[in-house]
């Protein structure tokens, strides 16, 4: 493995260049190396040819030497011929159509062996000539190179010794090889040159390709070589650049895009086809919750409520093509004294947003502001008429016994001690409305502060009986307002005590937990609220029973307070009746909060 290892690294240290290179030289070497072999050859046979024509030739002039002659003739008038006109090194065959040795000028032809096996022979008497390159002749030992041609009567034979000489006549002219490999050379230096080119540009295209994979600084002003290549990389780079422009456009949107989400005013969520999640705000998780009758852990168990039914089963519906048109879908739900108004829009590639609006906030919003006042002003009568009352009978009474005005007395200092608990409570409502920003935040241990208030109230809650299931994890840390986030679990667990009844269970949870924000329960088993009651609890001075609240002591803003200490936090609460039975608040807290 550390060989192989070794030998893929060794082969990256060789340049692009230097491959490209080496792999066609090579090519175009084998190419010189088969294209000279293939020369050699051809001139080679050319020489071998051009030497039978010549020996041909000596057949043709001693064929018609012969033809004037009678057979009885032959030896002495060949000898002569051959002797005069021809070279003394060659040799001379006559043979007959049969294969016997008519004369030779080299032997006795008498004791010669038959000839018609001779290749030269067997060609010339099948083509008319032939010839046999070197053989060894079995009479003089010497070997020939033969060239026959055969005639009406006989056939010729002419021989020329294969010695040096004749090596040297027959082999290739040297002069074509080395200019071949001039030229081989010459041309293997202008294509070092030119990939040494196109190597320089394809080293910048490549440090560009990892640097763009790293996402590392860029130089685009890189000057690569003047050739297609170099003009290719170029593009390649101004397309690059367009590209990182038009992401960090995309990016910039993008953010523009999840601050609009998370500070819309309506729950939005974008779903994939497949019906995962891709980006939802807090709202969408807050409305969620309030529909559903359990807290959903994962934003994806919306499609499981039955409310969501008719939105799911939409969804469910579209044909899983993508298409050019958009489809809509809108329902109301009415749950836990709300209206929500839910939208579905598919888009063209299947994925879809799910808008939750909650059309009654803004009329409430509204009703709000136009009762404050009143009740604000109603709030504050109650308690200075009654010490206005009480003081009166004390004053116009002299005769009043003692005992009475004890109990007049007692009733105006409750009644004090009542209009200096709404007073301090409006005060607290006052600050976080003008002055949430100037609110000064800390690091806040959560679940420390929830264990604190549970023993703090530990005589009330065994007085009446109430268990407090406390499930928050350990270290669950934000960075908030102690006083502010002491006041949400504080007015919470008052009001469960002293509203919810007796014998009951608390329990309090963080169920969920994402990248921005925690998400509580606070829960109890008690009496529950009527749904038309549930969507005003956090209205300052609302009560359900005012009798029984006033009776209790209670001013009517602890549950507001709760909701703007919430508000300042950067999270949302709501109110819900359990299915069985009792109060639930769901609310969200920012982890940071600046």
């Amino acid at each position: 493995m550390d060989t192989a290892l070794k030998l893929n690294n060794k082969k990256h240290c060789i340049t692009f260049s230097w491959r490209l290179f080496l792999s066609v030289i090579a090519l175009f070497i084998a190419f010189a190396l088969c294209f000279i072999a293939y020369q050699y050859q051809r001139e080679k046979e050319y020489k071998v040819e051009l030497l039978d024509m010549q020996l041909q030739d000596y057949n043709e002039r001693l064929h018609m030497e012969l033809h004037y002659l009678n057979d009885s003739l032959w030896d002495d008038k060949l000898a002569q011929y051959i002797t005069r006109h021809i070279n003394k090194e060659l040799r001379v065959t006559v043979i007959s159509l049969q294969g016997k040795v008519l004369y030779d000028n080299c032997g006795d032809s008498l004791k010669m062996e038959n000839h018609i096996g001779r290749p030269e022979i067997q060609k010339a008497l099948r083509d008319g000539k032939g010839y046999d390159v070197r053989r060894l002749s079995e009479t003089t030992g010497v070997p020939y190179f033969y060239s026959a041609t055969l005639y009406d009567k006989f056939i010729i034979r002419s021989a020329l010794p294969y010695d040096l000489n004749l090596l040297q006549n027959l082999s290739a002219d040297p002069h074509y090889i080395w200019f071949t490999v001039i030229i081989t050379l010459v041309l293997v230096y202008l294509f070092y040159r030119y990939t040494a080119r196109l190597g320089e540009a394809v080293n910048q295209l490549r440090e560009f390709a990892k640097r763009a994979d790293k996402n590392e600084p860029i130089d685009t002003d890189t000057d690569f070589p003047h050739n297609e290549l170099g003009e290719i990389s170029g593009h390649i780079v101004q397309i690059y650049k367009r590209l990182r422009e038009t992401k960090e456009a995309l990016y910039i949107e993008r953010e523009k895009l999840i601050t609009h989400l998370q500070t819309s005013r309506e729950g939005l969520g974008v779903f994939t086809k497949d019906k995962k999640e891709i980006l939802v705000n807090n709202l969408f998780t807050q409305y969620s919750n309030l529909i559903s009758d359990s807290n959903l852990e994962e934003t994806e168990d919306i499609f499981t409520v039955s409310e969501f039914k008719s939105i799911t089963n939409f969804i469910d519906r579209t044909p899983k093509r993508p298409s050019n048109e958009e489809k809509r879908m809108s329902i109301n739900i009415n749950k836990n004294g709300r209206v929500f108004i839910v939208e579905c829009i598919i888009f063209q590639d299947l994925s879809f947003e799910i808008s939750i609006n909650d059309v009654s906030q803004e009329e409430e919003q509204i009703r709000l502001k136009r009762q404050l006042t009143q009740n604000i002003a109603h709030e504050l009568k109650t308690p200075v008429s009654s010490i206005q009352g009480y003081l009166e009978t004390i004053v116009s009474n002299e005769n009043l016994p003692r005992e009475k005005m004890d109990i007049f007395l007692e009733r105006c200092y409750a009644q004090s001690n009542r209009l200096t608990r709404l007073l301090r409570d409006i005060s607290v409502l006052t600050r976080m409305d003008e002055a949430a920003n100037m609110i000064d935040m800390e690091k806040v241990d959560l679940s420390v502060l929830v264990a604190n208030i549970v023993n703090e109230v530990a005589l009330e809650l065994e007085e009446k009986h109430i268990t407090v299931v406390n499930s928050l994890r350990p270290k669950i840390q934000l960075r908030g307002n102690y006083s502010l986030l002491y006041s949400i679990f504080r007015n919470l667990m008052d009001n469960a005590i002293a509203y919810a009844g007796t014998h009951i269970r608390i329990h309090i949870s963080c169920f969920r937990e994402d990248e921005n924000f925690y998400y509580f329960s606070f829960a109890d088993t008690g009496v529950g609220v009527a749904p038309e009651h549930l969507n005003r609890l956090f209205e300052r001075f609302y009560r359900v029973d005012k009798g029984r609240s006033r009776k209790l002591g209670g001013t009517g803003l602890g549950l507001a307070i709760v909701k703007n200490a919430v508000l300042i936090h950067g999270g949302t609460i709501s109110a819900k009746n359990n299915q069985g039975g009792g109060l639930e608040f769901v609310f969200t807290l920012a982890k940071e909060k600046n």
